[in-house]
């Protein structure tokens, strides 16, 4: 099982590298962007130690498409795709925010919800709600974007703004490209026979001062996704819903004790369970987006991404 776990790529007019969770991060010259998206698998905001054969692939993949389905609503930061696992774009001063929209009472705030919140983030939920109920009308609950080796965290419109995080001017179009951004998600997630839940979208302002949609967007680690065919029966019955997402993961570890808290340790992942994961991510892929899933050659991860930045780089 050949997996990109890390990359040492040797670009001209390199000027800063980013490594983060999942994906890394080059900053060249002329404001340019090369993000590669790798197969780490983050959850509880610790990177596994094994990669996810394809996990990266897929990731770009969907992020590139979604990008492509939604700019006409919201200008974003691609450019060109010259790599599988390669997305290249403007380089953005990113907000320190993750503007998170949920539709269903799902994952995290179920959780809270559980616990006996009924304010997430300064937004108020309805009492009298069962896990995976959707809500009255999508619900935006920040979390601050975490400096590396820590945890995001959820935080209110209010405190943003109090913080002077983001400015009410600006907070104010993200909301309003947020809300544009699910609303035109959950239209294609339909189409697939799905229905979005969940997810998070992150800004950032390019250097004449554009805000835009920047990183993932609609892939299985921003995102939950329900079939829909079915939804309505087993919720009326209490059971849970089949879903496409991280979730899965998150429950597997929640099952072997590891919700990343101080003095738990990773359980181990056998080779047969990563290839499980592999599956799974797969068949998202082909379910959000309609399409067959063609595996990029693996043999050579490292030379064949490398290769084919050099190559677009070269036509610029």
């Amino acid at each position: 099982m050949n997996t990109l776990m890390h990359t040492d790529l040797n670009l001209p007019g390199l000027q800063s590298v980013y490594r983060g969770k999942v994906r890394e991060v080059y900053r060249l010259e002329n404001d340019l962007l090369v993000m590669v998206a790798s197969d780490r698998l983050s959850a509880f905001d610790v990177v596994m130690p094994k990669g996810i054969p394809f996990k990266g692939q897929i990731l770009n993949q969907i992020a590139t498409k979604m990008m492509a389905a939604t700019e006409d609503l919201v200008p974003n930061w691609l450019i060109a795709v010259p790599d599988a696992n390669v997305s290249v774009g403007k380089a953005c001063e990113p907000f320190k925010v993750e503007m998170v929209i949920r539709g269903y009472l799902s994952g995290h705030a179920a959780r809270e919800y559980k616990s006996g919140k009924r304010i997430l983030c300064g937004v108020p939920m309805p009492e009298g709600m069962r896990e995976n109920d959707a809500f009255p009308k999508p619900i935006i609950t920040p979390a601050t974007k975490a400096e590396k080796g820590e945890h995001d965290e959820d935080i209110s419109r209010a405190e943003i703004l109090e913080r002077g995080i983001v400015s009410e001017a600006d907070y104010l179009v993200l909301e309003d490209y947020t809300r544009k951004l699910f609303e035109r998600g959950t239209a294609l997630a339909k189409k697939q026979g799905l229905i979005l839940v969940d997810t998070k979208y992150e800004f950032g302002k390019t250097s004449d001062g554009e805000i835009v949609l920047i990183d993932e967007i609609h892939t299985p680690d921003s995102s939950r996704y329900f079939y829909e065919a079915g939804y309505e029966e087993r919720q009326a019955k209490g059971e849970p819903q089949k879903q496409l997402s991280k979730e899965f993961v998150r429950q597997w570890l929640i099952s072997n004790d590891f919700q990343g808290k101080e003095g738990q340790s990773v359980p181990e992942m056998s080779d047969a369970y990563i290839i499980s994961v592999s599956d799974r991510y797969i068949e998202l892929f082909e379910n959000i987006t309609g399409e067959n899933f063609e595996k990029a050659d693996t043999e050579t991860l490292h030379d064949r991404i490398e290769g084919n930045i050099l190559s677009f780089l070269d036509t610029l």
